[in-house]
């Protein structure tokens, strides 16, 4: 009889297991939140807003109800993931820090792709607690929507190989790093145009030694991490020459509430930047462009980065900028040219 009993129970066991494993997986699956991608006219993400503690798994699936999109969390090295009409793509995240994280889609989806972003509030306790410095064009107090332009322009492209040729020094204040960041370039050419000693350089001349000191201050890395970003990121409307031309460039030369403009009447909305202009480009410091890059242009259609980019990887797209106004090819042998 008793085991008889035994043999029942261990039956009734193996049931309550048998049904228990998949009613758990069916409980744990249904309270993963279910993501729906959109192109952000229609609605972005749905819903955009989640929040977990520092080393909690955050379990996620996603899918897309229009067009491949791709899913990054911003500041961190998570891979991204594309988002398939009709197919589940799980992520699982886990932050060590808490913060508030922005996740974004990576793929150009639409003109406003930019605006498809949701937040991930992470809260507990830092193992870090300084705070973060502020950029540094608030530390400079620098006005980065007044309008900047120069003069003093030169004749052709400057070029770094040809800077480095000249045979000319320069004081390691002007090759500082400090120096780089703060000033503009038509600075640096015109407070070595003053200097005595280089009465037999042209302009141009000094245009290349610019050209050169700006070279050093980046390297080749940091200018393969600045073109990626700028590719993923910047090129659809600045387009891929920095000329202003991108895909999209069209729709910002129309007026808000025109046919052809998805942009409401009211609004600034102004033509991307031509990184190839002299005038403009020539007039700005680094800190000022990676200014534009973290806040945006504040309503001028121009996105703020700040919550995606890494602050090293802000400073590498304001070294790849420089590259569509000054020559910095190497040579073969790794020096510049």
């Amino acid at each position: 009889m008793n085991r008889e009993w035994l043999a029942r129970g261990l039956v009734i066991v193996g049931l309550v297991i048998a049904i228990a494993i998949p009613a758990y997986g069916w409980w744990n699956n249904s309270h993963v939140p279910l993501i729906h991608a959109r192109m952000a006219e229609t609605g972005g993400w749905t819903p955009e807003n989640f929040s977990v503690e520092t080393g909690q798994a955050l379990s996620l699936k996603l899918t897309s109800d229009d067009v491949t999109h791709g899913f990054a969390v911003g500041k961190t090295d998570l891979p991204a993931v594309d988002v398939i009409p009709g197919e589940i793509t799980e992520v699982t995240l886990v932050f060590d820090e808490p913060g508030k994280y922005t996740y974004y889609c990576t793929r150009w989806c639409s003109l406003n792709h930019w605006r498809m972003r949701g937040t991930i509030e992470v809260t507990g306790t830092s193992t870090n607690p300084d705070p973060a410095d502020p950029p540094l064009y608030v530390k400079l107090g620098l006005d980065i929507d007044s309008v900047h332009e120069t003069p003093v322009i030169p004749s052709q492209m400057p070029s770094a190989w040809r800077g480095a040729l000249l045979n000319q020094a320069v004081s390691d204040e002007y090759k500082s790093r400090d120096y780089y960041l703060s000033h503009t370039p038509a600075e640096f050419w015109s407070a070595l145009r003053a200097e005595p000693g280089r009465d037999g350089l042209s302009d141009q001349d000094v245009w290349d030694l610019v050209a050169w000191v700006w070279r050093m201050n980046t390297n080749d890395e940091e200018l393969r991490i600045g073109n990626e970003l700028y590719a993923a990121n910047c090129a659809a409307c600045h387009g891929e020459n920095g000329d202003g031309q991108g895909v999209f460039a069209d729709t910002f030369t129309s007026k808000p509430g025109s046919e052809n403009s998805t942009h409401d009447l009211g609004s600034e909305i102004l033509p991307p930047v031509d990184f190839t202009g002299q005038s403009g480009m020539l007039s700005a410091s680094p800190a000022h462009l990676q200014g534009k890059i973290i806040r945006g242009g504040m309503g001028t259609g121009m996105p703020y980065w700040g919550p995606i980019f890494t602050e090293d990887q802000t400073w590498a797209l304001v070294a790849y900028l420089w590259t569509f106004q000054f020559n910095q090819e190497v040579n073969s042998n790794g020096s510049t040219q």
